[in-house]
């Protein structure tokens, strides 16, 4: 599950974030509630972790704004303030659950599970580049018909460049959202997997959708 967690407090986000890294999801961070409408808006996340409090826009307008554009992208409200009525007014917004601050971790997590899995039969976020799908409910990546597995990093990698087609992936910003690294470890671990990844994704088709955009990063598109 991919998770955007809009929080301006940034200690608070970081200990958020690596709490659902940990169980293996992957997670966006954005610290303002325009930028995150932004994101929400062009990005399919799996669930959004919303605090009211926030600066640009607050928590309330953004998911009021998203439920007017028909995204149904399961949100979790967060707030300082536990009053009932501010609970109220979330959850006629359109919010799924709310937790008011402070809260376990443990809590935090159950409770995005909950959302994730709401309905009883979930709908498949199905990316595709050309004949290429990636189902990021189950996880099953095929090409051309031909399913093939992946490992836990292949797999968030092929997500990462799936979900911004044509747009160049620079080394840094896969090492953070794949490996969550904000540092280069100044080895071809990137490269090593990219290399994987085209063997399971292009070798044998056509046309070739992985390509190297040199001194620059990788990109994932059909060829033109």
């Amino acid at each position: 599950m991919r998770i955007l967690v809009v929080e301006d407090e940034k200690k608070t986000a970081s200990f958020i974030r690596k709490a659902l890294q940990a169980e293996s999801f992957a997670v966006d961070v954005s610290h303002d509630g325009t930028e995150a409408l932004l994101l929400a808006s062009n990005t399919p996340f799996d669930a959004i972790v919303l605090d009211i409090m926030l600066p640009g826009r607050d928590g309330l307008s953004v998911l009021r704004q998203l439920r007017q554009q028909k995204n149904q992208t399961p949100v979790l409200l967060l707030s300082a303030r536990g009053e009932v009525n501010e609970r109220v007014e979330g959850l006629n917004a359109g919010a799924d659950d709310y937790l008011p601050k402070p809260f376990a971790l443990a809590e935090l997590i159950a409770r995005v599970r909950s959302i994730g899995r709401r309905s009883n039969e979930p709908k498949s976020v199905l990316l595709q580049v050309a004949d290429l799908t990636l189902d990021t409910i189950t996880r099953q990546a095929q090409r051309g018909g031909t399913s093939f597995e992946l490992t836990t990093r292949e797999y968030r990698l092929l997500e990462f460049l799936m979900r911004t087609p044509g747009r160049i992936c620079g080394r840094m910003a896969i090492l953070e959202k794949v490996w969550d690294y904000d540092f280069d470890p100044g080895t071809n671990l990137v490269d090593v997997y990219i290399k994987r990844l085209r063997e399971k994704v292009d070798e044998g088709f056509e046309p070739k959708l992985l390509h190297t955009v040199r001194n620059v990063g990788y990109v994932m598109k059909e060829q033109s």
